[in-house]
């Protein structure tokens, strides 16, 4: 995540030992030699970016217009009342509140699928990432979930759809058991509550800032409402808010995006005009600004302090001046940050953990509870099968252009506006810094950027249309949850505890305990969400998606296309597959190293962390007298290497799981290896009402299938 992938979060906290008031560095003898040199303490008032880096304090910005908070606040109001009013569909019919019916048509089934993908991860998370660091940072959650739609269409939608199952975990049943159902039942509740959290965060940042209460209020206000309106009206209440919401949204976020795309200015911040003092990294950049010889650098071209600001502390006497970020500009995209480790030097690359979260999305998914439940409910198997093939195109189109507004957010919000944040008590050897090293993004620049730089209409349309994505995420989330967990959990429990009741939960009941189981599970995320967001001051929107598809992509997506791709689906195969595939993730997470950075130790000097404050002299590349310039060789910065494999464990686990999966397969394929017989947990069976579409034949069903 090329600048600072998780830094800011992380070195923020370790920076945060620097509390005294007035003081600026960690060191006690930095402070008193700055002090020495600076004729005293910081003044009250002052940063110390501006007192120690003569970086004038970032700019306040304005509080938005009450008129953002109102149309937000009345666009879920009007979502909350259409997902009310779908209670009447229902019918208290349980195949009506999970697959509403089985009757979604293609129109229905492509807006409801792309708007579960689109959601505040692949918009307001997907820009978060690509401002803070690279266009690729954000860009690979929509390419990840747009691939796994794709996929979805290609291997499994029809077959999802012809097994006639209410949930996902129904159709590990019918092939491997109890057994597996209850594993995989877990696994996927675990990965939702992690995307409603994800999903909550983004929202709850939204109304926040343009209602101007906390974040954790506003998390707990989203959660609420999305519950409300889904426990009433299960599918049908998810799927037709989710038609509306995609049509407001998804139309406001595109204009918004290519509007912005085609009017800013600059697509990326261009070459810094620099400072008094500021010496140009080349003849281009010098002839650009006008720039004049410098006084003590040699050969050198400096800012011309007579044509653009002879008093920085004068406004009034400055008509072009900036940070010095951006020695030889920024690109919107750089396409060798795919391919190459050192292809966003100076800065660093997390190529791995990218490529990472492409598969993790992209295969991950595929065991995704909502996506499934929606090819469940089409109509036909072609349309759950063309449904994904046209909605992963459209979370492409919609989803990729919002990363190219992370490069527009920081020519507004970026480290050479005037705008930004520096941390004083950083150095970087490569950025030739002693001091004021590290700038610290901010967590609501993108929100900012749609209420203060862009059209108020455009900006408003997609506010609205990013919360009508988290809505709509949410709410199927909320519903694949509380169906799963009544459904294949809780009914399932007197098969491994024979005292409790077979008729705890049936058909009669069934709907009321989805509704209220959905109530503790939306409590538990809630929760996750309020803690994640006031942990976690960098706000990486987009991480908890990673994480949620992580669990399932280790566990669950192997045995998923072992249903239909073996002849025989095995499940003792399945069982082993799920333990090996959960075990290899967990001792990996424990055992790999892991920073908090999400880079990998490649060498070169990008890959280094910031260090504290290396000098009290001025950055190598200012004209100064040699003596005053720093000179890393004798002060050197102490930085540390990046030391993170983050990724390398998310691609293990699943690949391990094959090979056990593979394994078991070809040891069974003259017969089990071991006698299940006498355990009803490890026999397949089909549920009460379910049956498979008999154009379909018995789709991968296993040897000694039994009826509930």
């Amino acid at each position: 995540m090329s600048v600072l992938t998780s830094l800011a979060i992380a070195l923020f906290l370790k920076l945060s030992a620097v509390s005294a008031e007035g003081e600026c560095f960690a060191d006690a003898g930095m402070n008193e030699e700055f002090e020495a040199l600076l004729g005293g303490p910081m003044a009250e008032g002052d940063c110390c970016q501006n007192h120690i880096c003569a970086i004038p304090c970032p700019e306040e910005v304005e509080d938005p217009s009450k008129g953002f908070g109102i149309v937000v606040m009345v666009a879920i109001a009007v979502f909350v009342i259409i997902g009310f009013s779908t209670v009447y569909f229902v019918k208290s019919k349980s195949e009506n509140y999970f697959v509403a019916g089985r009757s979604l048509p293609l129109w229905v089934i492509t807006a409801t699928l792309a708007s579960q993908s689109l959601d505040s991860n692949a918009i307001l998370g997907n820009v978060d990432l690509s401002y803070k660091y690279h266009f690729y940072d954000g860009a690979v959650l929509p390419i990840g979930l747009g691939l796994s739609l794709i996929l979805n269409g290609i291997f499994l939608a029809r077959h999802i759809n012809n097994d006639g199952a209410l949930t996902l975990p129904d159709v590990f049943a019918r092939r491997y058991g109890k057994l597996t159902e209850l594993l995989v039942s877990i696994c996927t509740i675990i990965s939702f509550l992690c995307l409603l959290a994800g999903n909550l965060v983004g929202m709850g940042a939204i109304i926040s800032y343009v209602v101007g209460i906390s974040q954790t209020a506003a998390i707990w206000i989203s959660a609420a409402l999305v519950l409300l309106y889904t426990v009433a009206g299960g599918l049908f209440s998810v799927a037709y808010t989710d038609v509306v919401q995609a049509a407001v949204g998804w139309i406001g976020c595109v204009s918004f995006a290519f509007y912005m795309i085609r009017n800013s200015d600059n697509s990326a911040p261009p070459p810094s005009v620099g400072y008094p003092g500021y010496s140009y990294p080349d003849d281009e950049t010098c002839a650009m600004y006008d720039g004049v010889p410098c006084t003590n650098l040699e050969g050198a071209c400096c800012y011309n302090a007579d044509k653009w600001c002879t008093d920085p502390d004068d406004a009034a006497t400055c008509s072009l001046i900036d940070n010095g970020a951006y020695p030889i500009g920024d690109l919107p995209v750089i396409p060798a940050a795919m391919t190459n480790p050192l292809g966003l030097t100076p800065f660093p690359n997390a190529i791995i953990w990218n490529w990472a979260t492409i598969f993790i999305l992209g295969f991950g998914n595929l065991a995704a509870l909502d996506f499934q439940a929606r090819c469940m409910a089409s109509k036909t198997p072609k349309i759950a099968t063309i449904g994904c093939l046209i909605a992963g195109c459209l979370t492409f189109f919609v989803g990729i252009p919002f990363s190219y507004l992370g490069a527009i957010t920081r020519t507004f919000y970026g480290p050479d506006t005037a705008r930004a944040s520096f941390v004083a008590d950083t150095c970087s050897r490569i950025l030739a810094l002693p001091t004021c090293a590290l700038w610290e993004p901010d967590s609501a620049a993108f929100i900012k950027l749609l209420t203060h730089e862009a059209p108020a209409f455009l900006g408003a349309w997609c506010l609205v249309g990013i919360v009508a994505a988290s809505m709509s995420t949410c709410d199927g989330a909320i519903l694949a949850m509380g169906t799963v967990f009544s459904h294949n959990i809780v009914r399932n429990l007197s098969a491994f505890f024979p005292c409790l009741s077979d008729n705890m939960i049936n058909t009669d009941n069934l709907l009321n305990v989805a509704r209220f189981s959905s109530v503790p599970l939306t409590l538990i995320a809630t929760l996750v969400a309020a803690f994640y967001r006031s942990s976690h001051s960098a706000g990486a929107t987009g991480y908890l998606l990673i994480v949620a598809f992580d669990v399932v992509f280790a566990t669950c997506v192997v045995p998923l296309f072992g249903c239909f791709y073996t002849k025989k689906p095995s499940p003792l195969a399945a069982v082993l597959s799920i333990v090996a595939g959960a075990l290899v993730r967990i001792i990996l997470e424990f055992v790999l190293p892991k920073d908090g950075f999400l880079l990998a130790p490649f060498g070169g000097d990008e890959f280094l962390d910031y260090g504290p404050a290396a000098s009290t002299t001025v950055p190598s590349f200012w004209d100064f007298p040699e003596a005053d310039r720093w000179d890393s060789t004798t002060e050197p910065c102490e930085q540390t290497r990046f030391n993170d494999l983050t990724g390398v464990d998310s691609l293990a686990a699943p690949v391990v799981g094959l090979i056990v999966f593979l394994a078991v397969q070809f040891l069974e394929r003259n017969g089990p290896l071991v006698d299940f017989s006498k355990s009803g947990t490890m026999i397949p069976y089909l549920k009460e009402g379910q049956g498979f579409d008999e154009s379909e034949g018995k789709d991968g069903k296993a040897e000694g299938f039994q009826e509930d």
